[in-house]
């Protein structure tokens, strides 16, 4: 019966169906608490974007970071920040999620000790304590720089610190931590007063990897809203580096808490590293890394990456 439907009533109807379709929330989760990580995302909600695209975006951080990803999976969620090595690991353990764009390209993670240590190069390191969070990963990460470095795990001394990551080592409870981000623990331990000087794991041995990615279930890949945000994602990266100094206070605006001294210099320095094609794929960068993660034992057999990673489609290819 549709097609006896007068004109004046369909275009009504239709945009009828287009406001019920942006009113329904788009739901973000975060990885963390919200940081200058996640800027794009808030100057993206704060310009419009979002809402040009007929998205109605909703930015959830969650109260476990470990729960994101699990809720897309689970279809709780549409999409959520992730990180390319936990992507790897939790799509061979069969969550059926997909990565559609790059937030940040470049690896944040680092090994950090004092400025005024003696560990000048990661030979150095052998007999020290290192701190670190994650167990059954950045292990891993070690042992693969500590070997490039003529060394093993059974050199260093191991203390699990519990996300205690700068205080750690400016209490001199550690020599070294690994897990530290270069754009947040170093500039934390300079505002204390404490400064501090890393080394960058894609210069130790470790393949070069995104450091945060946006995921979603495998299912829900191929809808056009998904394009539709990374569009809009890739237009607040655009407004960032084109107006700095403007999309910091639209993301300050959202919680006047985050116009800090550590939130200003974390900005400068993530800025940077941000990608400025948030849906490309760099095909090589995962089969680069996945192979490292088969060669180091975390991952028993490589998936296809077009099971786990895609470019979704421009516009134009409809």
């Amino acid at each position: 019966m549709r097609k006896f439907i007068p004109t004046l009533l369909a275009a009504p109807l239709a945009l009828m169906l287009n406001w019920a379709q942006a009113a329904e929330p788009f739901t973000v989760l975060l990885d963390w608490y919200v940081n200058p990580d996640h800027g794009p995302l808030y100057v993206a909600q704060a310009q419009g974007y979002f809402e040009d695209a007929g998205l109605e975006v909703e930015l959830i951080a969650p109260a476990n970071p470990n729960d994101p990803p699990k809720l897309v999976a689970a279809k709780k969620a549409d999409v959520a920040i992730s990180y390319q090595p936990q992507l790897h690991l939790q799509v061979a353990q069969g969550l059926p999620l997909v990565r559609i764009a790059t937030l940040v390209a470049t690896p944040l993670n680092s090994i950090v000790v004092l400025q005024d240590s003696d560990i000048q190069n990661i030979s150095d390191l052998k007999g020290r304590k290192i701190g670190y969070s994650v167990a059954g990963f950045e292990d891993v990460l070690l042992a693969s720089v500590l070997e490039a470095n003529g060394l093993t795990l059974e050199d260093v001394t191991l203390i699990n610190v519990n996300f205690s990551l700068s205080p750690a080592v400016m209490s001199k409870q550690v020599d070294a931590v690994i897990g530290a981000y270069r754009n947040f623990e170093l500039n934390q331990m300079d505002i204390n007063g404490v400064p501090g000087r890393a080394f960058f794991l894609e210069e130790e041995g470790i393949p070069a990897y995104d450091e945060l990615v946006i995921v979603t279930h495998q299912d829900n890949a191929d809808k056009t809203q998904m394009r539709d945000f990374v569009d809009a994602l890739e237009r607040g990266v655009q407004f960032m580096i084109n107006h700095p100094q403007q999309a910091w206070e639209n993301f300050v605006s959202f919680d006047k808490s985050l116009d800090d001294e550590l939130n200003r210099r974390a900005w400068r320095d993530t800025l940077a590293r941000f990608a400025l094609r948030p849906g490309a794929l760099d095909r090589a960068r995962y089969e680069r890394f996945s192979d490292f993660l088969l060669q180091r034992g975390l991952i028993q057999q490589k998936p296809k990456l077009d099971s786990y990673a895609v470019e979704l489609p421009s516009s134009a290819a409809e």
